[in-house]
């Protein structure tokens, strides 16, 4: 499954770093809402 980004969050994904968007992207994870984008930054965070 790769991962998905709603096209109205491209905006706020694309002002994340290289390598936050990298984490979301190896992720696999579906994001629809800002949100699913907060709770994966977070996930991201918690495996520091």
């Amino acid at each position: 499954m790769a991962s998905y980004i709603d096209p109205k969050l491209r905006t706020r994904f694309e002002s994340l770093s290289i390598d936050l968007k990298n984490a979301i992207l190896e992720k696999n994870v579906q994001i629809h809402s800002l949100q699913d984008l907060i709770h994966c930054l977070e996930s991201i965070v918690k495996e520091g």
